[in-house]
């Protein structure tokens, strides 16, 4: 029996900073280029009580829409899957691009952990992600590192 190979994908964390908006334009760039779909992926943290996270769940659905729509430009055909997640992002992440051929993440310019990639997602997403991991800064702050 022959197993058919997984949908092509790139994979992006998007949580609206302009780092992340950077990198959502990055990845759609690279989902046309490889003729790959595009998984768009908004983390939240783990959920307490399960009446309110499925509400935020599902108007973050709707911000990550939004984000999508204003992002990519309409004249792309681009195959396109909004995901919400619960979790801690870098390991959340990496498990979403677990299949993928790239994983594109935002990076804040500085970081209070003295990270030169800003925050704690950017290192996690590194030592866990079997795929090439590309991270992003705002165009109007910094430039992109392929890794």
């Amino acid at each position: 029996m022959q197993v058919m190979p997984e949908h092509r994908a790139v994979v992006v964390g998007v949580d609206g900073s302009p780092n992340s908006v950077a990198a959502l334009r990055r990845a759609a760039r690279e989902a046309v280029e490889r003729h790959a779909r595009l998984d768009v992926v908004r983390v939240l943290p783990s959920a307490t009580r399960p009446a309110p996270g499925l509400l935020r769940t599902a108007r973050e659905w709707l911000r990550l829409r939004d984000l999508v729509a204003h992002a990519i430009p309409r004249t792309q055909h681009l195959t396109t899957r909004l995901l919400v997640r619960r979790g801690r992002p870098g390991e959340v992440l990496a498990k979403a691009a677990e299949h993928a051929e790239l994983l594109v993440v935002g990076a804040r310019a500085n970081s209070e952990s003295g990270n030169p990639f800003g925050g704690d997602t950017v290192p996690v997403v590194r030592g866990l992600a079997r795929c090439p991991v590309v991270i992003c800064a705002d165009q109007s702050t910094a430039s992109q590192e392929v890794l």
